[in-house]
């Protein structure tokens, strides 16, 4: 039986789960570039700074007092950030169960040195125990877990009169997700991620409780200028008001208040997490008609909508076969999973990406598989 070459191909063959694809329509030319060759400390790069970080606020619909700030290093940046700022007063709950959090656990253990912490794991596929978290503790943990596609199920886990602070990594869930803010102390992301925007910047999203231990306590360890979020004991509100702590890319930031300005268009955040899920609902109508492939996460209910990771019936030449074909074509490029995860394949289902691409590619993910088992 001959294994016929589909026709129609994606008209963005981008699925990689970062950077992602740009929006739907995105054009460079439509950006504002009013900010190139400026100071990002004059008049027009301040305001174009406070604008995405106003915006932002506003389209995620974050809680009074909640603060923004605009980052160097990516969510990795934002992360070890807040890290190394706020924790060591009270003991660490992490939790993990893909790389990234089990990275952030090193550093906690390894650099940080800190000793009463306490892991709360699984394998990939699976999420940890999460009454294990005590409310008494610090708490890390990853919304999403990028490199595994399992996400928490809700912020039940979290007491609403906990003592310690909740920091979360949610840098591929923040607008494809519902993010329970009064639950969340600290929120890092990058816009590289949901927003298809360009990379080296971060996100953090810090409560009044966030706040007040910033300016409470003083770490033992030194900190890196680029760390510092105090001085005097005092949080450096500048920075949440457009003066970065280094100087920011204004080309990027342009890039986002594109993407920004985009949600806005199609209807909010509502919308964008919409996008997502319809998105991943389109793989879900597939996998459960191919044998030959299954979803990495085990439980439905925790199931990323934006990385969405997928076990495929063939060894990991074949997987890589398969994976080539796709690129030889033109029909998606770097969807093969994370170095660290489990053989396999990553397709990005964030709301940057169109119903229609996922729907024109897979027919071809069919005729690769068809192709390499022949």
């Amino acid at each position: 039986m001959s294994n016929l070459q589909p026709s129609i191909k994606p008209a963005n063959p981008n699925f990689s789960s970062g950077p992602c694809a740009k929006r739907p329509g995105y054009d460079i030319k439509q950006l504002d570039l009013s900010t190139l060759g400026r100071s990002h400390r004059s008049a027009v790069g301040k305001n174009a700074l406070q604008k995405a970080i106003h915006d932002t606020a506003e389209i995620l619909q974050l809680p009074a007092g909640y603060r923004v700030g605009i980052v160097p290093a990516s969510d990795t940046g934002a992360m070890e950030m807040i890290m190394w700022s706020l924790l060591g007063p009270r003991p660490v709950d992490i939790c993990y169960w893909e790389s990234f959090g089990q990275g952030w656990f090193a550093d906690i253990t390894k650099q940080l040195k800190l000793e009463n912490v306490n892991q709360i794991q699984a394998d990939y596929g699976q999420l940890p125990d999460l009454t294990q978290v005590n409310p008494e503790n610090d708490l890390v943990f990853t919304w999403n877990g990028t490199t595994s596609g399992v996400k928490v199920e809700n912020g039940d886990f979290i007491a609403d009169d906990r003592q310690g602070l909740t920091i979360c990594d949610a840098t591929s869930a923040v607008f494809a997700m519902e993010m329970p803010w009064e639950k969340l102390d600290v929120t890092t992301f990058s816009w590289q991620k949901v927003l298809g925007g360009e990379g080296a910047h971060g996100v953090i999203i810090l409560s009044p409780r966030a706040v007040e231990r910033l300016e409470s306590y003083t770490p033992s360890w030194p900190m890196p200028k680029i760390f510092r979020l105090t001085a005097g004991g005092k949080l450096i509100e500048g920075i949440f008001q457009g003066a970065t702590i280094n100087t920011p890319s204004m080309l990027c930031v342009a890039d986002y208040q594109d993407a920004l300005n985009w949600v806005v268009e199609i209807g909010g955040v509502q919308a964008s997490i919409q996008k997502s899920q319809d998105n991943l609902a389109v793989l879900e109508e597939f996998v459960a008609s191919n044998k030959w492939i299954s979803f990495l996460a085990e439980k439905a209910a925790s199931r990323s909508n934006t990385s969405v990771c997928l076990s495929v019936a063939l060894d990991a030449q074949q997987i890589k076969q398969f994976m080539k074909l796709l690129a030889d074509n033109q029909v998606a490029f770097d969807i093969g999973a994370y170095k660290d995860a489990p053989s396999g394949l990553r397709i990005w289902c964030g709301s940057t990406v169109q119903e229609s691409d996922l729907r024109a590619l897979l027919p071809w993910l069919t005729w690769a598989y068809q192709e390499v088992t022949k």
